[in-house]
């Protein structure tokens, strides 16, 4: 599978399609206007290991419902980036059986080295 979770108005995303091209092969999947669902998201989180690891502590909304000062689950974190595209660390790029998250330059770089080795 070649698939890509991101958010189409987060310039951050669209800088990192660019620097990923050419992905012709790739679904994309804009998580607003096409959410992610319980069994996407399960799968990715088989990939990933858990839920946490999938979740954005950088979304606006982890600090303004007051979600930094609890001590959040698993369910917890299944449940809020179901509720919510914000807090699905963007973007998730899945390449067969691997899985890249996030912006950093250390996992952008590893998921351009996969694509186009």
């Amino acid at each position: 599978m070649k698939k890509i979770y991101y958010l189409k108005t987060c310039s951050t995303c669209q800088r990192i399609l660019k620097e990923l091209a050419p992905i012709d092969s790739f679904e994309l999947q804009n998580i607003k206007t096409d959410p992610i669902t319980p069994k996407q998201l399960e799968e990715i989180k088989n990939l990933a290991g858990s839920y946490e690891s999938l979740f954005s502590r950088k979304a606006m909304l982890f600090r303004q419902r007051g979600l930094h000062e609890k001590q959040l689950t698993e369910t917890d974190y299944k449940n809020l980036i179901l509720e919510q595209y914000t807090f699905l660390k963007r973007p998730v790029v899945l390449v067969n059986n691997q899985i890249f998250i996030g912006n950093s330059k250390k996992v952008v770089s590893a998921a351009k080295e996969t694509i186009h080795s």
